[in-house]
């Protein structure tokens, strides 16, 4: 957990190590990917043994690059270390900030580069039980039910990025 990650002190991007940028609530790096199959999207539960926000369903990888890694490169090595996806073309979609309490007193304030990955079949995972402790495919429509009737069971980056950034993540017009 003493990772490096690129955080904005004093308005200069500087390395951070995770837990503080968390405590302190600074804007940092992130990376987010949405693996999808037609309407159906892949999600996952964090495993309990995450720092924060353990047991909540996220969208299909989400986590915050390294001192000077592309946000492309962490992508693709995040869907490999968390859940055995390696090689998937990847689609730009765009840079969203957003800012959430995670509780625990910890705050996610990012700026975040979203990614999609289209595959005609629904691919399967091999979870790293130390990120991950479940997954899923979902339709689209179900997971915003589903995240309207309990919101308490999703992360609210999740439930931020299906509420205010959707369209600009899933509308195929929306490319960047």
């Amino acid at each position: 957990m003493n990772a490096m990650i690129p955080a904005w002190v004093d308005g200069a991007l500087t390395p951070v190590e995770k837990l503080e940028a968390h405590k302190r609530g600074l804007l940092h790096k992130a990376v987010s990917v949405f693996v999808l199959c037609g309407d159906d999207v892949l999600i996952q539960r964090r495993a309990l043994s995450k720092y924060h926000t353990p047991g909540l369903w996220a969208n299909t990888c989400c986590t915050h690059p390294n001192w000077n890694e592309s946000a492309e490169d962490c992508a693709h090595r995040r869907l490999g270390e968390e859940l055995g996806l390696i090689g998937m073309p990847l689609e730009y979609r765009d840079q969203v900030t957003y800012r959430a309490d995670v509780g625990g007193g910890l705050i996610e304030h990012e700026r975040v580069d979203i990614f999609l990955a289209r595959v005609d079949a629904r691919v399967e995972c091999q979870p790293n039980p130390e990120e991950v402790m479940d997954t899923g495919w979902v339709d689209m429509a179900r997971l915003n039910e589903m995240i309207l009737q309990t919101p308490e069971r999703f992360t609210p980056w999740l439930r931020i990025y299906m509420d205010e950034f959707s369209s600009l993540i899933f509308d195929a017009q929306s490319v960047v």
